[in-house]
């Protein structure tokens, strides 16, 4: 059932980083070039592995793409939390995402 979840929530964000980009370039560390293009490709890669978690011929694959996603993605994750750029959203919620990272990672590697 999960699986099902993880693969919702992926597709749902990829799709979410294609339609509203400039929700995500906030988001983006100044030191990542190209932040329209990589806001773009990883929207693409969530939708791919979200749909590759369905399919037990693609799962393991996509199992380990959500995680290296997740990883690549932390930086973003780290800099919303220091920027100071995000004061309307509680500090407590910022440095709660982080640890989240990880459980998100934990739970894709449930899959392999």
């Amino acid at each position: 059932m999960s699986i099902y979840f993880l693969a919702g929530l992926l597709i749902a964000a990829g799709i979410l980083h294609l339609v509203k980009p400039k929700l995500y370039k906030r988001m983006m560390p100044p030191r990542i070039p190209a932040p329209q293009f990589s806001i773009f490709i990883s929207g693409v890669f969530e939708i791919v592995f979200g749909a590759g978690l369905l399919f037990v011929q693609t799962r393991s694959w996509s199992a380990w793409g959500t995680i290296l996603l997740f990883i690549a993605i932390f930086p973003a994750n780290v800099y919303m939390f220091t920027s100071g750029r995000f004061s309307r959203i509680p500090k407590l919620l910022l440095i709660l995402r982080l640890p989240l990272q990880l459980a998100l990672i934990w739970w894709a590697y449930q899959f392999l």
